[in-house]
């Protein structure tokens, strides 16, 4: 069951629940990726799906969890990666994805119609620091969870961040040995990475670059730019940073991605390269 290089493996689906509404819980998301033999990477903007990961893996389901550091969650502290990684459980096939912060500077303005999940919950209301300081360093509670995530059994991915704060981290990341890190959404306009960027990184030990069909779904990009970025980088995840109760459900996104693919003239080889071997790669113990 366990075998993730044998399954397609999303590591970037939001289920509820979460800042908004979502299409499946953690127990439904698990059940939608087994019908496609999948395994799903569950997020939530709330902070820790390890739990819930934990508890769908005892019912046999495909996922597994995240945390994401917003201060809504406890903030960048190593405390909080532990805490997940305790809850996640000894048993999981898959590394726990630790996401820097998400709710960080001016709200990111999305295309999507999102409904909240509770409605007391103003998202502006927990928006905090990014994870530079104003001379353009890192701040310390970020180094700190670098230095967490080389020791413990986590992904570390860069949430948010834009193109300068990625940067940054990924010196530092390169300077600690961190095993693995994953660009979120590297190329979303949020994110600001080119295809150009990715391929002067594509030396740089343990860093995945991911791309999501959100992005293409909202217009963000084209299947010309999923052609770059999967030719720039030797390790290019494509996820699907989806849940939205409006937007593909997983066996839709599968069979909408396989025709993008076509469109964009990349080989079957080179799709169960960034939807198999690279995310199963990426998770692995």
């Amino acid at each position: 069951m366990h075998d993730l290089v044998r399954r397609v493996v999303d590591v970037h689906y939001h289920a509820g629940p979460d800042l908004y509404r979502r299409r499946l819980t953690t127990a439904g998301a698990g059940r939608a990726y087994a019908e496609v033999d999948g395994w799903a990477v569950i997020k939530s903007h709330l902070g820790s799906t390890a739990a819930s990961a934990w508890e769908a893996r005892q019912e046999g389901l495909p996922v597994s969890g995240a945390v994401v550091l917003n201060d809504l969650a406890g903030g960048v502290r190593p405390r909080v990666v532990e805490q997940a990684v305790y809850a996640h459980g000894p048993d999981s096939p898959a590394r726990l994805v630790v996401h820097l912060p998400t709710l960080v500077g001016p709200g990111h303005r999305s295309a999507l119609r999102r409904e909240p999940f509770h409605p007391r919950l103003d998202p502006e209301h927990w928006r905090a620091d990014r994870v530079l300081d104003g001379t353009g360093r890192l701040r310390e509670p970020v180094r700190e969870v670098l230095r967490a995530a080389r020791d413990l059994p986590v992904v570390l991915a860069t949430g948010h961040c834009d193109r300068d704060e990625t940067l940054r981290v990924i010196d530092e990341a390169v300077r600690l040995e961190l095993p693995r890190l994953l660009l979120t959404h590297a190329t979303h306009p949020m994110s600001g990475l080119t295809p150009a960027d990715l391929a002067q990184l594509a030396q740089v030990p343990g860093l995945y670059v991911e791309l999501t069909a959100l992005t293409l779904l909202l217009g963000h990009r084209d299947t010309r730019h999923l052609a770059e970025v999967v030719r720039a980088h030797p390790r290019v995840v494509f996820s699907s940073d989806l849940g939205q109760p409006d937007q593909p459900d997983p066996a839709g996104w599968l069979a909408t991605s396989r025709r993008w693919f076509g469109e964009a003239e990349l080989t079957s080889d080179q799709f169960r390269a960034v939807t198999s071997v690279n995310p199963a790669a990426l998770l692995a113990p």
